[in-house]
């Protein structure tokens, strides 16, 4: 059987989801979450083969968990759910280490599709962009300009998601279970070495990083 892991943070898509992936006779979905966080916990917990997650995730984005799964349990394949089909927001998904790319208004198929071929090792782009364009952007990111977020520690990257969406030191602090002192440590921490100065360039800079959705 193949486990999957679905992060979502609309409870109607999961269900879509589920039923939908359910219905193959060797898929089983191990668990779900609508939080970027718990995402990598239960990662983490089940180990599933697949990890099926949005790209917009609330708090800490679908690029940062799908950075943090590729790291730290590589095992488990990512596939990105993403209304994105442009080329820059496929690079950041390969380039954080995502194996599939799925457009959120495609048929169903291709998502088994893409489940499929991730496990066997494989890249899966949705149509319209072009399987034989997976070596180039593959290329491309490789190449690309160093990725200034990897720059920071992961507890810093986690600050970085939760401080652009408007949450208070505080707020952090509660949410990963820190003090409000040493959040506001990470903040103090992150925009210097981004070179921001204020929430205004912090949320100009999740935008471009696809860590916020535009707006």
């Amino acid at each position: 059987m193949i486990s999957i892991l679905l992060a979502d943070d609309h409870p109607v898509v999961r269900r879509g989801l589920r039923a939908l992936l359910e219905a193959e006779p060797d898929f089983r979905v191990a668990g779900e979450t609508g939080d970027g966080l718990e995402a990598v916990r239960l990662v983490e917990e089940l180990r599933p083969q697949v990890l099926v997650l949005d790209l917009m995730m609330p708090g800490v984005g679908g690029l940062e968990v799908a950075r943090q799964v590729n790291h730290r349990f590589p095992a488990t394949r990512v596939v990105i759910l993403s209304m994105h089909a442009n080329e820059a927001y496929v690079l950041e998904a390969l380039r954080n280490g995502a194996s599939g790319y799925v457009l959120k208004d495609a048929g169903g198929k291709e998502l088994v599709q893409a489940v499929r071929a991730v496990v066997a090792g494989g890249r899966y782009l949705s149509p319209p962009l072009s399987e034989k364009a997976i070596a180039a952007y593959v290329e491309r990111a490789k190449s690309a300009p160093l990725d200034p977020v990897g720059e920071l520690t992961t507890r810093e990257r986690e600050v970085l998601g939760l401080a652009a969406g408007g949450q208070s030191s505080a707020d952090i602090a509660a949410r990963l279970g820190i003090s409000p002192r040493t959040a506001e440590t990470h903040r103090a921490n992150l925009m210097r070495k981004l070179g921001l100065h204020n929430q205004t360039d912090l949320v100009r800079f999740a935008i471009r990083q696809g860590i916020l959705p535009p707006e």
